[in-house]
């Protein structure tokens, strides 16, 4: 079925595909609620875990990006998604960066975006993310960021994530933190490790102030190589966010090199900036998730995030230490089918193994 929408959609350009897909999504979690059920529910008790004091009913849910002003969070429900993650939201509202700013690259199956964290603000969000907080066995996560602006710089920054945790945070299972979001115009981030820590100084200050400590996860930049050759960057960013008892990790974000593409050089150079998703990197995702399960000794859970589109992908990734995985550019190649396809997978590569649990192969590969 999907086959024959992705052939109406691909003729369109990226952005305005991604308008047409959520319009319909928006329309069919309101009008066809039970055939969404009947295509796309899978259930399997191997697949429950309990994570951040939440249930999750199974371990795939939505990356960040794809639902930025939470609006499509009943489809992704009904489309079986174990959670999903709205966002990027940002304290005041984006038009984001010029046109185009989104595009395929097919021979890849990956996407390049530098969309610049558009969206309609967290004060807009709110209301969205209030109406489905507290929901049972299908936690809503929120991804922050700092409003897109070269002018909101220092502590204007750190105001500007803490007004969008102040805002959304008392309706979130989790609030993730994009401090590595690399498709601004301007190109800053909170990763390093002096602006990490005064950012999470002040995140956690106002965590205390309320009466739910929200868990806080930290999204990573993924490392430069599939190889995975550590430097002191990623020491650092783990030791500041240990420092703050951060909740957990999601590794990984998108990427702005182009390493190892199969896409010609001269496309890439007419694309221009971007972060990359997709495909090209599934290794470095993976490197990036056993590294923080080793050096965490298993106890802060990782989310994986980048290149999944199969279930012996995500099977490899939860093996490698991830307890949740995400999927989004495989969403565009293959349509919502996916989701079930990784849980059916799933199941069936634990009983082949002789696993009852999802939890049980959690990082058992994460010394490869």
């Amino acid at each position: 079925m999907y086959s024959r929408f992705r052939s109406a959609l691909f003729a369109l350009g990226p952005e305005t595909a991604h308008n047409v897909a959520s319009l319909s999504a928006r329309f069919a979690q309101h009008v066809t609620p039970f055939m969404l059920d009947a295509m796309y529910q899978y259930a399997h008790p191997s697949l429950h875990q309990e994570i951040f004091g939440k249930t999750f009913a199974n371990p795939v849910g939505l990356a960040a990006g794809f639902d930025k002003n939470a609006r499509m969070i009943p489809f992704f429900r009904k489309a079986g998604c174990g959670f999903v993650e709205v966002g990027s939201v940002s304290a005041r509202k984006s038009k984001g960066n010029k046109k185009p700013r989104a595009f395929r690259l097919p021979e890849d199956e990956a996407l390049i975006n530098r969309m610049g964290l558009n969206n309609v603000g967290a004060a807009a969000v709110q209301p969205r993310l209030r109406q489905h907080a507290g929901q049972i066995a299908f936690p809503v996560g929120v991804n922050i960021a700092k409003t897109h602006g070269p002018d909101i710089m220092g502590d204007a920054a750190i105001e500007d994530f803490c007004e969008s945790f102040r805002l959304l945070a008392p309706y979130a299972d989790y609030v993730a933190l994009n401090v590595s979001c690399p498709n601004t115009e301007e190109g800053k981030t909170f990763e390093d490790p002096n602006s990490l820590d005064q950012l999470l100084g002040a995140i956690m200050h106002e965590r205390n102030q309320m009466s739910r400590r929200v868990p806080v996860l930290i999204k990573i930049s993924p490392p430069h190589t599939a190889s995975f050759v550590l430097d002191s960057f990623f020491d650092e960013i783990l030791l500041v966010s240990l420092a703050h008892k951060v909740n957990g990790f999601i590794a990984s974000n998108t990427a702005p090199d182009r390493a190892g593409l199969a896409t010609s050089p001269s496309r890439l150079a007419q694309i221009g900036k971007g972060g990359l998703s997709g495909q090209p990197l599934c290794e470095r995702a993976t490197g990036l998730v056993r590294y923080l399960y080793r050096k965490t000794n298993g106890k802060v859970p990782v989310i994986g995030v980048g290149g999944i589109a199969s279930a012996e992908q995500a099977y490899e990734r939860i093996k490698a230490g991830a307890s949740l995985i995400q999927v989004y550019t495989g969403l565009v190649y293959q349509g919502p089918g996916l989701i079930r396809s990784i849980k059916e997978g799933l199941v069936n590569l634990m009983q082949e193994e002789g696993h009852s649990s999802i939890a049980h192969i959690v990082g058992i590969e994460s010394d490869k």
